[in-house]
């Protein structure tokens, strides 16, 4: 959009009506709904020194007057950061409910705290008619950003409700959520070190897209570090005890996307070893489908597992200590592996406009465990196949798949399977985990 003057406009510095305006203007093109009322609507308050947009944060300033203002040259800038993000509405990851909320840094200064936002308000009766029906006067606004517009319900079995958003929403919400508690940390760490020669009621300067240097009580902070296996070899139950780990995590960038903040602490369920730190996005994608404790959902999230970023998917597995040594995945991936790709040829066909497309929904079940390999065997089937309900594909015992996904490996990601082998096996577990399996989605904090 081309520069132009904007009422309520001085000194580079606009009211938050007209920022308002501003902003709802600038995005109106942009593939993520906006909304109005993102500087005067809650949860956005001027008073506390800075507004969210998207995963930007806009210092608001005090004139003398006692009218707050912000930098126009803030507000254009993170409208174009927002234009700039691609989102697919089929992408979908769930945020709710879950029988026990995903838990969020507990810290009264930051007010976004967006899942826990979204689950109180879809709880009170009648909820999720109102997000449907976005009834005016009420707050519908996150970081700018209109969830309701967005927001997708699902039912399971006719009475489980869940709910569900795009994965680049979720991935602003949580950038949002990540700069705004580094914003106030930073904020705290100035307040406690201020100086006699600069005094707390004297705000910082901040010079805003026209040179012009404008005040702000906080200041700009710093992007999460990368992640550079840290916590290697380390085991899940004794770091996720530890005080402050939930912090620690914060601080660095997600170790399979590398551009989200992190904000969980992914682990082998099998072998107890941490990981990497991963955002919540990527947590839910690698997360499997269970329909049962020994049955999973194969859906068409796992083509980015074990084709477009395969390679990135299978380093992080291979983070794990124990998988690395058995040159393997973790049950429950290796049976979504061996449904998805070593027993592809056998998945029936059906004639579709464009050419044909694959037969029902693809599911693996399993007997037994990767603890007796010998008796652990696998059967992948199709549910809603046209020429029965539910169609056994084939058995595919547990070493054979173990094998088979070794030699793919070595094709697939040679770096990889170069790292793995049996040589490796310093430091495993004496007795290893049983496969945790997680229906519901509960504890989704440091998972």
């Amino acid at each position: 959009m081309s520069e132009r003057v904007m009422p309520g406009r001085t000194d580079g510095l606009i009211t938050l009506g007209a920022a308002d305006a501003l902003w709802v203007d600038l995005t109106a093109g942009s593939a993520v709904p906006t909304a109005s009322g993102a500087f005067t609507c809650s949860p956005a308050h001027a008073r506390v020194g800075y507004v969210l947009l998207g995963g930007h944060v806009v210092a608001t300033v005090r004139a003398s007057g006692g009218q707050w203002s912000v930098p126009e040259g803030e507000v254009r800038r993170a409208a174009a950061e927002l234009n700039a993000v691609g989102m697919d509405r089929q992408d979908l990851v769930r945020i709710g409910p879950f029988r026990v909320a995903p838990r969020q840094e507990c810290d009264e200064e930051t007010r976004l705290r967006w899942r826990r936002r979204i689950t109180g308000e879809l709880r009170e009766p009648g909820g999720a008619e109102r997000a449907a029906r976005r009834e005016v006067g009420r707050p519908y606004h996150l970081a700018g950003i209109d969830w309701r517009q967005m927001l997708v319900e699902q039912t399971r079995d006719g009475t489980q409700r869940t709910w569900w958003l795009p994965r680049a929403v979720v991935r602003l919400l949580d950038a949002a959520e990540h700069t705004e508690t580094q914003w106030v940390q930073a904020a705290r760490t100035r307040r406690a070190g201020a100086t006699a020669t600069e005094p707390p009621s004297h705000p910082r300067r901040a010079r805003d897209a026209d040179g012009r240097q404008t005040t702000s009580p906080e200041g700009p902070t710093a992007s999460p570090r990368p992640y550079n296996a840290e916590l290697e070899g380390q085991l899940y139950s004794v770091l996720s005890r530890k005080p402050g780990t939930s912090r620690r995590v914060a601080g660095w960038a997600c170790a399979v996307c590398r551009t989200a903040p992190a904000t969980v602490l992914d682990h082998c369920h099998e072998h107890g070893y941490v990981r990497a730190p991963v955002c919540q996005s990527c947590n839910t994608l690698e997360r499997p489908d269970h329909l049962y404790s020994n049955d999973i959902r194969v859906a068409n999230r796992y083509t980015r597992l074990f084709h477009t970023d395969t390679d990135d998917w299978l380093r992080h597995w291979h983070r794990c200590p124990g998988c690395r040594a058995r040159t393997t995945l973790p049950l429950p991936h290796l049976a979504a592996w061996t449904a998805h790709i070593a027993c592809r040829s056998l998945r029936p066909t059906h004639r579709a406009p464009r050419g044909r497309t694959p037969c029902g929904v693809l599911r693996v079940s399993w007997t037994g465990s990767q603890n007796a390999p010998r008796s652990c065997l696998l059967t992948v089937a199709v549910d809603c196949c046209p020429s029965g309900e539910h169609r056994v594909l084939t058995r595919v015992p547990y070493r054979e798949a173990v094998e088979l996904f070794r030699i793919w490996l070595a094709e697939t990601a040679p770096a990889v399977a170069a790292a793995a082998g049996p040589d490796r096996v310093d430091g495993l577990p004496t007795q290893s985990r049983p496969v945790i399996a997680d229906t519901s989605g509960e504890g989704l904090a440091l998972f």
